[in-house]
């Protein structure tokens, strides 16, 4: 596989008669796996590890960043990756998943996570964590690398079985030898470790699911000592990182009423004030001292890095002024910061990848994200805020059709409402390739970020609570209602589409919302919150109280996995009421929403006469990770919405204006 850039299909556009317009790229070349990800710079900014592929094809490769010339490549297309990092120069490691079920352990599939490592001076790949005894060859967590006399090491959880339960198991594992060694026993109810920068730990949390008790531990003193206990029923502590003064960790706590960082001192237990500066979507952290170094705020408009270090904040900003008008995001850098790999999403770029050689001062192009889909044909997305019934500020994206570079040309549009996942989740602003193809067959694309969704603040999270199926669900129609309002889009030619909530409410439009949406098609969506809660329950041996239970009753305004309440908003107990056309895709191996969520809501809705297809994708989990079966799902989605909507003109069936 080559690095050369594949902008071909770009040029041949250019070369086409002007008074031909231009047909957009095939679905495949939205739906296929990006064709480079998990970029990833060798610490001492030689070499470049990423995932690179195509719908037929993906492997790991690792390169000499100097020429391009390949060191090594291993298929990663049964296996799907989810992460690759180096552990120094010489090693790098592979975390990869799988579904299977454990015969004698669950009653249903998981998606288990693996660890291998690629010897660079042995060209070898190898397993980790197998061949121990009374344990999985999984691992529960992620990797922590650190040197023992130059020698790379890690440090990694995984499952062991002292008795008949799991518990969460620290290995240390030598990668010159590969040797692997139990150093640490948690418990069966310990969720996160901490480990120094000499391979020990140092912290551990536990948390009692019956109390809603987050207990955290320190080592500092030789033995594990309780420092810290929190009663957090749902919103449960997370054991962050190392803070950015010695012997203290990093912990996200809702202790003050909202979600803030705090730094926890592992000697005595004391907090310090919430650290405002951490208020963001993510943390940057040193790959060697694993100290945080910076933060970066995915926000409404632009993607926002701030750096501790004055040297780093000013490093950044001259990258980011080297690409105009364009999203510049890190991909990875070298340990000296003079080898950079970024992600730059732009009018002039697309979505591509570069390298910068500080040395050099060059900023070279590498590859792109999306081989296909040449730069012009990248569709205008336009950020809004719109007001629900209610009052309440609903922030929104609103991708255009081709053509179309902003909202005052658009005039009686068909339009997709295209709510994300989560539902405690966002959207952001750049290439989204699923609202890109869409948008490239002539559609508007709208993407609320209905009350619930994170990014906005506490009250706009907040307000979701109690809200799933009910306002939550009409702040959706409340957008279309606007962009017909102001004459953007065509009320009769409305369709919805979801994945996981987003799947869920695309069902909730025809069955809680009726008249509003012309056509429903779910990807993974949730159909029986009943059936779903019960799921929850399953997954944790039984037990009704837990965390993760209580956490969906709150949004879902339950108060209990049998409520009744939960009836009323649930799709697939209310089939009778839909009167359009209804799509359900469904992965089989998918662990997070099951898939009898889409045979339940299928045979519900052939009962009440309602015209429905099911799509089901063998082997494919929730998240689509497989390029063939991705490709699958949006040939499906596009053709059913071309059909039962289509761009050029209204069918006689279409629903009235959305009225309050």
């Amino acid at each position: 596989m080559s690095f050369v850039a594949l902008r071909r299909f770009s040029a041949a556009l250019i070369l086409m008669s002007a008074a031909v317009e231009a047909a957009p790229p095939p679905l495949s070349a939205y739906a296929q796996l990006p064709g480079i990800s998990d970029v990833s710079v060798s610490p001492d900014g030689t070499m470049m590890a990423a995932i690179l592929g195509d719908d037929n094809h993906a492997e790991v490769q690792i390169r000499n960043l100097a020429d391009r010339t390949l060191i090594t490549a291993a298929p990663a297309q049964r296996a799907k990756v989810r992460d690759v990092r180096w552990a120094g120069s010489g090693h790098l490691l592979l975390t990869t998943s799988t579904a299977y079920e454990v015969p004698g352990l669950d009653a249903a599939k998981r998606e288990w996570t693996m660890l291998s490592d690629y010897d660079l001076a042995k060209r070898k790949w190898r397993g980790l964590l197998s061949g121990i005894e009374n344990a999985m060859n999984v691992t529960s967590g992620s990797p922590t690398i650190y040197f023992d006399a130059g020698k790379p090491m890690v440090v990694v959880p995984g499952i062991s079985f002292p008795d008949t339960m799991g518990v969460s198991t620290l290995y240390r594992v030598n990668l010159e030898s590969g040797r692997a060694f139990r150093i640490e026993l948690g418990n069966e109810l310990t969720r996160d470790w901490l480990i120094g920068t000499d391979g020990k730990p140092i912290a551990r949390a536990d948390y009692v699911p019956k109390e809603g008790s987050w207990r955290l531990f320190s080592k500092a003193s030789g033995n594990w000592q309780r420092i810290y206990t929190e009663t957090a029923p749902i919103d449960t502590p997370d054991l962050y990182a190392f803070g950015q003064t010695a012997n203290t960790a990093l912990v996200v706590t809702h202790r003050s009423g909202d979600w803030a960082v705090h730094e926890v001192n592992l000697g005595d237990g004391s907090w310090s004030e919430a650290k405002p500066e951490f208020d963001s979507d993510a943390a940057l952290f040193d790959p060697v001292s694993r100290r945080p170094i910076g933060t970066v705020d995915y926000g409404f408009e632009s993607i926002t890095y701030s750096f501790f270090n004055p040297a780093d904040q000013k490093l950044w900003k001259g990258i980011s002024a080297a690409f105009p008008g364009a999203i510049v995001t890190l991909e990875s850098w070298s340990d000296d910061r003079q080898t950079i790999i970024v992600e730059v999403d732009g009018p002039k770029t697309g979505d591509a990848i570069y390298v910068i050689d500080r040395k050099r001062r060059t900023a070279d192009f590498l590859a792109d994200r999306y081989p296909g889909i040449p730069a012009d044909a990248v569709n205008t997305v336009v950020p809004f805020r719109y007001k629900a019934a209610d009052g309440l500020e609903i922030p929104a994206y609103l991708t255009l059709p081709p053509g179309i570079k902003d909202m005052a040309a658009a005039r009686k549009l068909p339009l997709v409402v295209f709510p994300h996942g989560g539902p405690e989740d966002h959207d952001t602003p750049g290439f989204d390739w699923w609202a890109q193809a869409m948008a490239s067959r002539g559609y508007a694309v709208l993407q609320p970020q209905f009350r619930g969704s994170t990014g906005f603040g506490a009250a706009h999270r907040e307000a979701g609570f109690g809200e799933w199926g009910r306002k939550m669900q009409t702040d959706l129609s409340d957008g279309v209602r606007k962009l017909a309002a102001d004459g953007q889009i065509d009320p009769a030619r409305v369709c919805i589409v979801g994945a996981s909530y987003g799947g869920y409410a695309a069902l909730a439009g025809p069955t809680l919302d009726p008249g509003i949406y012309r056509c429903a098609a779910a990807v993974a969506g949730v159909s029986d919150l009943r059936r779903m809660l019960q799921s929850e329950i399953s997954d944790q041996n039984g037990s009704r109280k837990n965390d993760t239970l209580r956490y969906w009753q709150r949004f879902m305004g339950a108060k209990s996995s049998d409520d009744p309440a939960l009836d009323a908003i649930s799709p697939a107990r209310l089939a009778a009421r839909v009167k359009v056309p209804v799509l359900l895709v469904h992965g089989k191996d998918d662990t997070v929403v099951r898939f009898d969520q889409s045979t339940t809501m299928e045979r519900a809705l052939r009962q009440a006469g309602a015209q429905v297809e099911l799509v089901t994708l063998p082997g494919e989990d929730h998240y689509l990770s497989r390029p063939a079966t991705r490709i699958a799902m949006l040939n499906a989605v596009v053709t059913f919405i071309e059909k039962h909507n289509p761009v050029a003109t209204a069918a006689a069936s279409a629903p009235a204006a959305p009225a309050r």
